[in-house]
């Protein structure tokens, strides 16, 4: 064994001791941590000859990027739709890494522990027990592997085995949605479908939800004809909601196949108040829901829910190779998603749904709900800010109140001094043609005291610009 190998298997718990202070420390600062800032160029790095070691290694790490740290899943990040990490899961990820289990062994209780966790998860989305759960890296590789059987599907309605013909194989592929979310598009280029495939339908006034009479229209313009269409449970601009229901009552006269991303939006469901907006969902044929967002587990983690196991089989067996058996026979995950080699990624959700409960997620996702609605309630009665659409969930989509002339600039300046002071992180957007700024609360760290700074920072800045613009107007 390699000396330094050796040294650190002999110092293995005063090592891990450090680090578990490293780490303590830096959550004990979570709530003050800048959220953003500016980073520094870092000089090239040269690989050691020899290694200095896991201890010395902490303290370079340290010295060389301890300083630039910032609380991404603090309470007041609210870029991106991005959790932060309950205790309970991140006691399950450094389990996860310190067991180093490959779920698809089935003689680990990895797989085990793998397959409760998508039981539990079935149960706090009152997802029925026959859909197939599997663990993916996040919301596009979700999207992507409903997508890939949809392809499958479509294939078979055509007389063609995509699995073995490939895509080519397709005569005619339409792919339907209001408002997808990029990764949709993503996934059609990765497989082979083209991003040219997806038809954008009309959506309602206002509204990013589809115009189901438009859907109807255009399913009457094409009879007989098979197609996908990806419903959004959640959109990133505004969370709207296609009216899902109506959607697979269509479904059962007409011949599509139906996938929900509700990669975000489906945390609807752990809420009296808020599942009807997914009523019907269970008539899907594919779901997509995002673990690193509102489940506020570590990344990466996702899951994809379908009831067609049989035609996700077809499409990620692992066809002859005999060391992982008979795919058909042995029921194993390796063969219903794309990755076979993957770390145990339901073991932080495992910890953290039997750490809180059904109760626990109920009640973040209605205080998320409650901040949200409260900071946009306060930004429109503001003089400097425009909401652009209800607060329905957990976003809060705005921009500021000057004129369309230099808005997209005075948007993009704005945001540029949010980053340097680092109080809030909020994202660009464009809404409707409008330059627009984003906000997702769905943190189990933030709090009305959060969203009490976050107003004053944005005020703030705001009156900044607004300043710099009359001056600019002025000469």
């Amino acid at each position: 064994m390699n000396a330094t190998f050796r040294q650190d298997l002999a110092e293995i718990n005063e090592l891990l001791t450090q680090t578990a202070g490293y780490a303590s420390d830096f959550l004990q600062q979570m709530n003050e941590l800048p959220v953003s800032g500016m980073l520094p160029a870092f000089p090239a790095s040269l690989l050691p000859e020899k290694g200095i070691g896991t201890a010395a290694a902490l303290e370079l790490f340290d010295n060389k990027y301890g300083d630039h740290l910032t609380g991404n899943a603090g309470p007041r990040y609210f870029g991106f739709v991005t959790g932060g990490v309950t205790p309970a899961a991140l006691a399950g990820d450094w389990l996860a890494g310190t067991f180093d289990m490959n779920p698809g062994d089935k003689t680990a209780v990895s797989y085990t522990i793998e397959s409760e966790t998508l039981h539990l998860l079935k149960q706090l989305f009152n997802i029925p027990e026959d859909f197939l759960g599997c663990f993916v890296s996040g919301a596009t590789m979700s999207n992507f592997t409903a997508l890939a059987t949809a392809r499958q599907w479509l294939g078979i309605q055509q007389g063609v085995d995509v699995g073995e013909e490939g895509a080519v194989a397709l005569k005619e592929v339409t792919i339907l949605s209001g408002t997808p979310h990029s990764s949709i598009g993503k996934a059609l280029s990765m497989l082979g479908l083209g991003r040219n495939a997806l038809v954008k339908l009309p959506v309602l006034p206002e509204r990013e939800a589809v115009d189901v009479a438009a859907l109807k229209a255009w399913i009457t313009a094409h009879p007989a004809q098979p197609f996908i269409y990806v419903a959004n449970a959640g959109t990133v601009n505004t969370v709207d909601f296609d009216d899902i229901a109506a959607i697979v009552a269509l479904k059962k006269e007409h011949h599509f196949w139906l996938h929900i991303d509700a990669a975000f939006g489906g945390f609807a469901a752990v809420s009296p108040r808020y599942k009807h907006l997914l009523n019907g969902w269970e008539g899907a044929d594919s779901i997509t829901i995002d673990a690193h967002k509102w489940l506020n587990v570590p990344y990466d983690s996702a899951m994809v829910f379908t009831r067609h196991p049989l035609l996700q089989l077809s499409v990620f067996q692992n066809a002859g190779a005999a060391y992982l058996g008979d795919p058909e026979a042995n029921f194993n995950y390796i063969n219903y998603a794309p990755e076979n080699s993957r770390r145990l990624r339901s073991l932080p959700a495992w910890f953290s749904l039997k750490a809180y409960g059904a109760e626990g997620y109920r009640d973040m996702v209605e205080t998320n709900i409650r901040l949200a609605q409260q900071l946009g309630e306060r930004l429109a009665k503001s003089e400097r800010f425009h909401l652009l659409a209800p607060v329905r969930l957990c976003v809060v989509c705005f921009t500021l109140n000057h004129s369309q002339r230099m808005l997209q600039e005075h948007v993009n300046l704005f945001l540029q001094k949010l980053v340097k002071r680092g109080v809030v992180y909020v994202t660009p957007t464009n809404y409707k043609g409008t330059p627009a700024i984003r906000a997702a609360l769905v943190n189990w760290r933030t709090t009305d005291q959060d969203i009490d700074k976050v107003v004053a920072e944005l005020e703030t800045v705001a009156a900044e610009i607004a300043d710099l613009s009359a001056i600019v107007d002025n000469n």
